[in-house]
């Protein structure tokens, strides 16, 4: 049982890595070094809980925070702070993923995986509900949907870490609203078939 939760945690927390990267880093780092519902010591990935690498996260906090206030917001999915983002996402997920389960079990490998399928998923399911909702507001309140993707990121990984069940309905809420975005724009181009 310790192991479905570890893999249930793992997902949640990449899940939410891939929403926004670095404060649910930040977060668990933080929960795993007070032993609060994580933990990473005495396991291949204990730097995930250092001082050292917290620090790091928390620099990128701020470099990523700069970058995207100085920058125009950018339609292009190709752009290098998006694919930065990605990479980042899907490798601080996959460690995550694999460090919550070397805690109960040294069989930590599937959480490679697990991590980088819920960062992927995380990833593109906010990327396709903030593109959404940013494509509807003006540019002062478009300014705000960083601060609701980090509280969205922040409260996934928080729930995922503390009610490892919690993840299971987390990860479908994440895929409902990548596959609700997708039907909605397939309809948006079947209305305009019909006008032709």
């Amino acid at each position: 049982m310790d192991y479905l939760f570890a893999l249930l945690q793992g997902l949640g927390i990449a899940a939410a890595i891939g929403i926004r990267p670095f404060l649910p880093v930040l977060l668990a780092g933080a929960l795993a070094a007070a032993d609060l519902g994580i933990d990473f010591e005495d396991t291949a990935f204990s730097f995930l809980e250092s001082t050292g690498f917290l620090l790091a996260m928390l620099a990128l906090v701020a470099l990523f925070g700069f970058v995207e206030r100085r920058r125009v917001a950018e339609a292009s999915e190709r752009s290098p702070m998006v694919i930065a983002l990605l990479v980042l996402a899907l490798a601080l997920g996959a460690m995550e993923a694999a460090g919550s389960i070397d805690d109960v079990s040294a069989d930590w490998w599937p959480g490679i995986p697990l991590g980088l399928a819920g960062a992927a998923l995380g990833f593109a399911a906010a990327r396709s509900l903030f593109g959404r909702v940013r494509a509807r507001l003006d540019q002062e309140a478009q300014g705000a949907l960083p601060v609701y993707a980090e509280g969205a990121a922040l409260l996934t990984a928080g729930l995922s870490i503390l009610f490892p069940p919690l993840a299971i309905l987390l990860v479908a809420g994440l895929a409902w609203l990548m596959l609700g975005g997708r039907r909605r724009q397939g309809e948006k181009y079947a209305g305009l078939r019909i006008l032709r």
